[in-house]
């Protein structure tokens, strides 16, 4: 802990003379007490993450090292973007030793920011304005419309510009917006990070992995990102790192700026080894998807690559409140398209959450008889469909005659309705592969109760977060077609002889829509769907002394540090 402060403090003193804090709104009635916070941050359940790289060379842990350096970098950077007035805050937390003070910089570091992300993003520190949805990728001032219409305005090779993941929206010095690529508006940081990933290339001896470090340093100094995302695809080493700017739900404008975030991992080749048949099983899953044929991609990507790993450390927007337990990159369309997607499943971070989190809440939110078969095998394997099916279904569409992409056509609405498509289409495809001998029978008992469970895990994210978003929506779509029904003691069950039924009636709802581009009908059953309704509520309050989510210690990570 000391010394991830002592890192955001140092960089947070380089950053606070470019980076100028919001003006502050009106204060809530009464802001948390420490006993509050601790009780807020007591949600997330303390857990040493340790890894075993004794079995590394000295050269590949010593290039550990200097990555892990690199990846610390993304903290303060995905802290500026989130918001403008984090990093002079962050100072000033660090200077209060009361125990308020240090109750709030243990929920400030917990959130990336001043907010509660579990509780709707309310304030925890006094004079902070409500969490812009804008975060700091948008003029200060400027109004949601006022980009908008600048964005209709330009030339379309301007527009992709304005609208991609890797810029920011600035005044120029004559007031009028301009798009400032991420290599100039963070060529700090990124310069830092360059250097210590271009050493790491240096040190190893894993051709694939000197490769993405020596792409990955260019986009950061020159800003063209393909390179690097397509040398990550061909990553074939025993260190697996991500880093970089990824995903884009920090801007709740309209999903497009991609956030800085690392997650630094060691393979697991022998889980990696089990996983690899769900590969070649993703042409014909697409093939099969319950939609209209035409708008089936009769050729996906020609790599899919599934890595089990370890985490070794995560940052930025890879580490803010509830944790990732795996992912699905690149988000480049270009990339997806012409090499499919890589996911990549964090074993231990699962099982922590599993063991912590799931099983406390089984115990709760079913019934004694239905306990019995919450496994963590179906637990993982879902999570792994799901970050699968990511890669399946609508992303490049035709909207009004005009080439576009889901998640700008549905802008702000893409990104809770995507984690609702990969969830929902998650347990089609589990089923069809069961179905097809790919996957024991067993699984078929377990799979629904242990999502069933799961679903209570999730949408206590809360409602304002994409993928606690995408759940209710899920939940609520199972109760309204009796797939899940409420017990008289409260408790939820499965229909096992609906729920095959109302998933792929989902499946085709959520991807027919995506392929419309539909924003209207996106906010729509966002709006009516994604909620907490009442007897959801009944056992979310029940859940009050289970941990929500993980906080991550990481043992082998600082030690590497030393």
């Amino acid at each position: 802990m000391k010394r991830t402060l002592r890192t955001l403090a140092t960089t947070a003193l380089l950053l606070s003379g470019v980076a100028g804090a919001a003006e502050p709104a009106s204060a809530p009635a009464r802001l948390p007490t420490a006993a509050e916070l601790k009780r807020m941050t007591a949600r997330f359940a303390p857990v040493d993450i340790q890894v075993d790289v004794s079995k590394l060379p000295e050269s590949e842990r010593r290039a550990l090292a200097k990555i892990l350096q690199a990846a610390r970098i993304m903290d303060p950077l995905f802290m500026r973007q989130a918001w403008a007035g984090n990093e002079t805050l962050l100072l000033s937390l660090l200077q209060d030793t009361s125990a308020l003070g240090k109750e709030r910089l243990h929920a400030f570091l917990l959130n990336k920011g001043p907010w509660s992300r579990l509780d709707h993003n309310a304030p925890f520190v006094p004079g902070v304005p409500a969490k812009p949805l804008e975060g700091n990728f948008y003029p200060a001032g400027a109004t949601q419309a006022e980009v908008e219409t600048w964005v209709r305005s330009l030339p379309e090779a301007q527009q992709r510009q304005a609208t991609g993941f890797f810029t920011t929206v600035r005044r120029g010095p004559d007031g009028n917006f301009i798009s400032v690529p991420y290599s100039v508006e963070y060529q700090g940081e990124l310069s830092q990070a360059a250097r210590l990933l271009l050493e790491a290339a240096e040190l190893t001896t894993q051709p694939t992995l000197r490769a993405f470090l020596t792409q990955r340093a260019a986009s950061f100094l020159n800003n063209d990102y393909y390179p690097s995302e397509v040398a990550w695809m061909d990553l074939d080493a025993s260190i697996e790192p991500t880093i970089g700017p990824y995903e884009v739900y920090e801007d709740e404008w309209f999903n497009y700026k991609a956030a800085f975030e690392a997650f630094i991992t060691v393979r697991d080749d022998t889980e990696t080894q089990k996983l690899a048949k769900f590969s070649g099983e993703l042409q014909e899953l697409e093939n099969a998807l319950p939609i209209e044929p035409k708008l089936r991609n009769p050729r996906l990507g020609a790599l899919a690559p599934i890595r089990v790993v370890n985490s070794l450390f995560s940052s930025g927007d890879g580490n803010r409140g509830v944790q990732t337990a795996a992912y699905n990159l690149p988000n480049d369309e270009r990339v997806a398209a012409e090499k499919g997607t890589k996911r990549v499943m964090l074993k231990n971070i699962q099982e922590a959450k599993f063991q912590r989190v799931l099983l406390p809440i089984a115990q709760v939110a079913l019934t004694p008889k239905d306990r019995k078969d919450v496994s963590f095998d179906a637990f993982f394997t879902h999570i792994l469909m799901h970050e699968l099916m990511h890669g399946l279904g609508p992303h490049n569409i035709t909207v009004e005659g005009k080439q576009t992409t889901v998640r700008q056509a549905l802008q702000a609405a893409s990104s809770p309705l995507e984690e609702a498509k990969a969830d929902v289409s998650g347990l089609w495809a589990l089923q069809r592969l069961v179905d097809k001998g790919v996957i024991g029978k067993e699984m078929e008992r377990t799979m629904y109760t242990t999502f069933l469970a799961s679903m209570f895990r999730s949408i206590r994210f809360g409602t304002s977060e994409a993928h606690g978003k995408g759940i209710a929506v899920l939940l609520n779509h199972f109760l309204d077609t009796g797939a899940v029904v409420v017990n008289k003691d409260g408790t939820f069950s499965v229909v096992k002889e609906k729920i095959r039924e109302s998933v792929t009636a989902l499946t085709k709802q959520i991807m027919e829509l995506q392929a419309a581009g539909n924003r209207a009908a996106a906010e729509s059953l966002l709006e009516t769907r994604g909620v907490v309704r009442p007897e959801v509520k009944r056992v979310l309050d029940k859940l009050e002394n289970v941990p929500v989510d993980i906080e991550p210690r990481y043992v082998t990570a600082d030690t590497l540090a030393r």
